[in-house]
């Protein structure tokens, strides 16, 4: 058995060696910082070290559960991730049919650019700029509001509309990111099953509901169940970026929280903890997501 192995390492050693460098980054920058987690259980002290500093049990969790803000903050992180997940996820599939459907090469390709670059724009420049084009005072938005007669809005300190700011924002940043992968998946249907249904009679609709989209159902099952782990990630860097006091009832998210709360008064082990809390939920709802998708006779992630 164990020479069976060498023969087939011998023999693929290239191909080894050429993922050699991905394995190395997995294990420096996901799994090393993964011992990190003591500090949650620690009195983190930064000339002790982690190993050094005395433990406290599950003293920080007990501190994180009985904040009187913290089921706020938890309802708003849910409320925030499924407001993006059920207006974000279908998104970026609509946009990848609709690209797939343009023939005309050099408009396709400028519009799938023109989609994915905000991707690379930070949140930062992306905050500036909607807190610039929503102001009461000098936004451009506003300014056509009031030529309509109407008053100017305060968008970014009305609770009722903030965390539609927040998931609009992120769609426009994302939509075109996330298309690439569905376009990707489009291109290895099979050209073929196109032809036989327009011999058949099906138009371009027809296509879209019987070829396409079956063609992308394990794709939008796989993205779904990793976006479900993430589902107490509601952006961080966004929402820190965007929000304010006004808006704290309805937009201060486990991370923000922690990082206002925690790492304002130096308290590591706190935010280690929050942290290791929201991984811990993240793994249980993906792992429950994948064993109901399995059970629907799809391959799951794992």
């Amino acid at each position: 058995m164990r020479s069976s192995r060498l023969i087939k390492f011998l023999r693929y050693w290239d191909l080894y060696l050429m993922i050699l460098p991905a394995v190395i980054l997995v294990i420096l920058f996901k799994y090393m910082p993964m011992y990190g987690v003591l500090i949650a259980f620690k009195d983190y002290n930064l000339m002790k070290g982690v190993w050094q500093s005395d433990w406290v049990g599950l003293q920080y969790f007990r501190e994180l559960f009985m904040f009187d803000e913290f089921p706020r903050v938890v309802r708003n992180t849910l409320m925030i991730s499924l407001m993006k997940l059920l207006v974000g996820f279908p998104i970026p599939i609509v946009l990848a049919l609709l690209l797939n459907e343009l023939k005309f090469l050099k408009f396709k390709r400028t519009v799938q650019t023109l989609t994915y670059l905000p991707h690379f724009i930070s949140w930062v420049i992306i905050g500036g700029l909607a807190i610039d084009l929503l102001s009461p005072s000098s936004g451009i938005v506003n300014r056509i509001i009031e030529m309509l007669g109407f008053q100017p809005i305060f968008f970014m300190s009305d609770e009722r509309i903030f965390r539609w700011i927040l998931v609009l924002s992120d769609v426009w940043k994302e939509a075109g990111w996330g298309a690439i992968i569905y376009l990707a998946a489009l291109l290895g249907i099979n050209e073929e099953l196109y032809q036989a249904a327009t011999v058949d009679g099906a138009n371009r609709l027809r296509q879209i509901w019987h070829i396409a989209l079956p063609g992308l159902r394990s794709t939008i099952i796989i993205i779904l169940l990793l976006r479900i782990g993430y589902i107490l990630d509601a952006g961080f860097e966004q929402v820190l970026v965007m929000y304010n006091p006004t808006v704290y009832d309805v937009a201060d998210i486990i991370d923000t929280y922690v990082f206002r709360v925690g790492l304002g008064s130096m308290q590591f082990g706190l935010t280690t903890a929050a942290g290791l809390f929201k991984s811990a939920i993240g793994c249980v709802l993906l792992v429950l997501a994948n064993t109901f998708a399995r059970k629907m006779g799809e391959e799951g992630i794992f």
